[in-house]
């Protein structure tokens, strides 16, 4: 898939940005870019949600299910922006936002678990991706401290990772230099409407004009005071507990981004090891459980016995923005002048340089990018509409 752009910018609409993480920054940083007057609101520290809170992996071809066909040629279009992105983010922000190309291993620790990573790598390979079938001796060749026993896997050598807080940072930076004002730890109370169009939003009982509002809260997104119900779309919270290990940089004990049955390690340049995996569906609870602990230690150990001997650097609940079809929620509303872009659900780091790009054009031409069809909040509209009363 390639995005088909307008070509013509009409406008450049006074904006403002609700929710400061990866994909609102960078909406932020191109419409600055481009002469816009952006503002940009967050309750929280800019960069301090869902991005602080994910693993950054960018893995379109592993990520790939049946039936989502058009979804993995949005994330490989996004995944194929990666590298330029990264280093034009770079030269604006003056820091690295921690890209690397570190490939993805998917490990199988029996016969059953290679058997279901055969069916994935088979349907991998009808749809064109660049993925590699591994027998245990190949697999260990790639990953030395994988368990003994390893019976195979699949290698990826496209999918690749950012570091989410290298890259908040630098984005944060990056709106800044192009003159997007920021505004941490400062909630919207609700969005203004004027004749039912979107011309603004209240903070601390003011109202901030805009001609263009930009819902890109996450999981929050849904509770915004003043969202008509017509466009609230369907996001809810999806709890994920993760961690950290301490590794020896200089040899560290895992060197792709490594998936194991439920649970994935991603490997820093310093030496963490971030590990993750849960899924849970239990509303905003922050709470790190015993259970949730356990069962990523169980099950990174059960892959790669050596991290027993780690130190436990750090732990976290993050919130993912799913949608009720797992699928980004993009675009234009049936209100003038509302824009959303959230329900990234676990890719809100590789959608980032597509989000920010597609909607930033798309406000800027007035006109719509045909291939975000089947991403855009009005699909959940019609589903109402045909399920009837």
């Amino acid at each position: 898939m390639t995005l088909t752009y307008p070509k013509t910018i009409r406008n450049r609409p006074r904006t403002v940005i609700i929710g400061a993480g990866a994909n609102g920054l960078a909406i932020a940083w191109r419409l600055a870019q481009a002469g816009c007057e952006v503002d940009v609101y967050d309750k929280g520290a800019a960069g301090g949600g869902a991005t602080w809170s994910s693993a950054g992996m960018l893995a379109a071809s592993a990520e790939a299910e049946p039936g989502e066909e058009r979804l993995v040629a949005l994330a490989r279009e996004s995944q194929a922006m990666w590298p330029g992105f990264a280093a034009e983010l770079h030269a604006a922000a003056g820091m690295d936002p921690g890209y690397r190309e570190t490939g993805l291993i998917v490990a199988a620790m029996n016969r059953d678990e290679a058997a279901k990573l055969e069916f994935d790598h088979n349907l991998q390979r009808d749809l064109g991706l660049n993925t590699h079938w591994l027998s245990a001796a190949e697999i260990r060749r790639h990953e030395p401290h994988l368990r003994n026993g390893v019976v195979g896997g699949i290698h990826s050598p496209g999918d690749h990772q950012a570091d989410n807080r290298a890259l908040a940072r630098a984005l944060l930076a990056a709106a800044h230099n192009a003159g997007v004002r920021v505004h941490e730890h400062t909630p919207v109370q609700g969005l203004e409407l004027v004749q039912g169009r979107a011309r603004g939003v209240r903070v601390a009982d003011e109202v901030v004009p805009a001609e263009a509002v930009v819902v890109a809260a996450g999981a929050w997104t849904p509770d915004l005071a003043g969202l008509p119900e017509a466009v609230r779309p369907p996001v809810r919270p999806i709890k994920g507990q993760m961690l950290a290990l301490r590794m020896d940089p200089d040899r560290p004990l895992v060197h792709h981004i490594l998936w194991a049955p439920a649970v994935y390690m991603v490997p820093r340049p310093d030496g963490r090891l971030l590990i993750g995996g849960t899924v849970e569906e239990r509303g905003l609870n922050t709470d790190m459980t015993a259970g949730g602990v356990y069962a990523l230690l169980e099950a990174a150990w059960r892959a790669v016995p050596a991290i027993e001997d780690l130190a436990i650097d750090e732990m976290w609940v993050g919130f993912r923005p799913g949608s009720r079809d797992d699928a980004p929620i993009l675009g234009d509303t049936t209100v003038d002048g509302l824009w959303l872009a959230t329900g990234h659900h676990r890719n809100g780091i590789l959608f980032a340089p597509l989000t920010a790009d597609a909607l930033s054009r798309e406000i800027l031409s007035g006109e719509r990018i045909p291939e975000l069809a089947p991403f855009r909040p009005e699909r959940f509209q019609r589903e109402s509409a045909e399920a009837g009363p």
